[in-house]
């Protein structure tokens, strides 16, 4: 199978490329390389025959065309996207005009592709996004997301996100376009760019720094390792059903707080401090603006339907994942300079 992979040298898109490359697929990688993108996060495969690269922008269509048409893929995997919703509060254009916008174009120009091939049974276009665009749960945890719960987006990111998961069921109902669509949990792991909560902990903890914590750490996340993530990914897009959403959750619900704690305990093992615990550097910090209280995902249908459940718990991912922070330093280092990063950011509301 030939897959374009847009947003591929991105968190959650690399280790796509990473996972269907060391499948025996083949991968063209569409990354416009903005500030949170990182091609030494594929630097395992792109030495290997199955891997392409092309730098191109999803809010520029003809780019869009001449790879569609340079490369002939099977099937697209649309993960490029302003992701970090902090940033989201300070400069939602961007998100407007990637997430939305450049949807639309992947849309059209995949569409303009399908055609011209005759419209093969073969083709999908798997868009994938986030359970932020439901909204925020109550404290109960018999309440979960589930494909069919109304959306209800909080922020500018989830918005764009809620906006783009529209376009997609709408380019599949007007236009029969083929599409399948995924909403998962807050993905953790390797390769994680140092802006999302786990990297910021792990990096100031073994910095010294304070480990800030929006309000009370009450807020809760279900956790998904990004590895995990990617296997479903690539398992909804060969199998999954025409016009149909899977949810993807780690099943691994935990508190900010909770979390942090279990972050520090990890590095108290790995890299004990000369006195104390790195728990001593938690701080709290005044919370984001319309800070969802709870995420969780039901994932009853892609379990009964594809067969899918998530392989490590968050304790066991969160291992992996300092680990793996303590032996790259090289990888965080050069990006710590970049635009941000290290910042609180989302304070302007």
């Amino acid at each position: 199978m030939k897959i374009l992979v847009t947003g591929g040298a991105g968190f959650i898109g690399s280790a796509v490329v990473r996972l269907a490359i060391s499948r025996g697929h083949s991968v063209i990688n569409v990354d416009a390389l903005t500030y949170a993108a990182c091609l030494k996060n594929v630097a395992l495969v792109a030495d290997s025959p199955l891997y392409s690269f092309e730098q191109a922008d999803i809010r520029n269509r003809s780019e869009l065309d001449a790879v569609f048409a340079k490369h002939a893929p099977d099937v697209v995997m649309h993960l490029a996207a302003e992701s970090h919703v902090d940033r989201s509060i300070d400069g939602p254009a961007d998100f407007i005009e990637t997430n939305i916008n450049g949807t639309f174009n992947m849309l059209e120009a995949a569409r303009s592709y399908w055609v011209k091939q005759g419209k093969p049974d073969h083709f999908r276009f798997h868009h994938i996004s986030t359970d932020e665009v439901f909204g925020s749960l109550p404290d109960d945890p018999e309440v979960m997301f589930t494909e069919q719960t109304p959306y209800d987006p909080r922020s500018p990111y989830s918005a764009s996100k809620a906006s783009s998961d529209h376009l997609v069921r709408a380019w599949h109902e007007t236009y029969g376009l083929p599409v399948v669509l995924t909403n998962c949990s807050n993905n953790y792991g390797p390769f994680h760019f140092p802006e999302k909560l786990v990297p910021v902990v792990i990096l100031n903890a073994i910095a010294g720094k304070p480990l800030p914590i929006y309000g009370n750490g009450s807020n809760v996340r279900d956790w998904l390792y990004v590895e995990d993530h990617a296997d479903a990914l690539l398992l909804v897009v060969e199998k999954g059903e025409l016009g149909r959403s899977y949810n993807i959750g780690g099943e691994n619900e935990r508190s900010n707080l909770e979390l942090v704690q279990t972050l520090c305990e990890i590095l108290d093992r790995k890299v004990p401090k000369p006195e104390g615990s790195y728990a001593d550097q938690i701080t709290y910090v005044a919370d984001r603006p319309g800070h969802d209280a709870r995420y969780a995902i039901d994932p009853t249908r892609i379990r009964d339907e594809l067969n899918w459940r998530p392989s490590v718990t968050v304790e066991e991912g969160l291992d992996k994942t300092v680990q793996w922070y303590l032996n790259n330093p090289q990888w965080w280092q050069a990006l710590q300079s970049r635009a941000g990063v290290g910042q609180r950011l989302g304070v302007k509301a």
